[in-house]
């Protein structure tokens, strides 16, 4: 056993830390990766399903320009929007992402809620 004294923030602790021999060294390294990958997987979200949309040559889908969380609905289905308001916002890397209608038009349907997941290219609006 070897004694360390280690700074974190202006506060010191004292640890021990135990030298293993280097063969011990790969079978311990390969369990932490299994149990770090187990404690990761637990902890992911659920994937949501996809949905299929259809639309007609006089629709236009608003689809995700990054993955993210659906923070916040600002628009409601059946709203009328013009080009560049504000549809829901997305929140990415920490940030709030505005998503805009891309025309003036119908917001014909809304595929997300709030709290979905999103990755790039998903479908999140319908607008006519």
């Amino acid at each position: 056993m070897r004694k360390f004294i280690i700074n974190v923030n202006g506060q010191s602790y004292e640890v021990e830390v135990e030298e293993i021999a280097s063969n011990e060294s790969a079978v311990q390294t390969q369990k932490m990766d299994n149990l770090e990958k187990n404690t990761v997987e637990k902890e992911l979200p659920k994937k949501e399903s996809k949905i299929e949309v259809t639309t007609s040559k006089d629709q236009e889908s608003i689809e995700a320009p990054m993955p993210g969380n659906i923070w916040k609905l600002v628009a409601k289905e059946g709203q009328q929007v013009k080009a560049g308001e504000v549809i829901l916002i997305l929140e990415a890397m920490k940030m709030e992402n505005e998503i805009v209608a891309p025309r003036d038009g119908k917001l014909v349907k809304i595929l997300v809620n709030e709290g979905n997941s999103v990755n790039t290219g998903d479908k999140l609006a319908i607008i006519e």
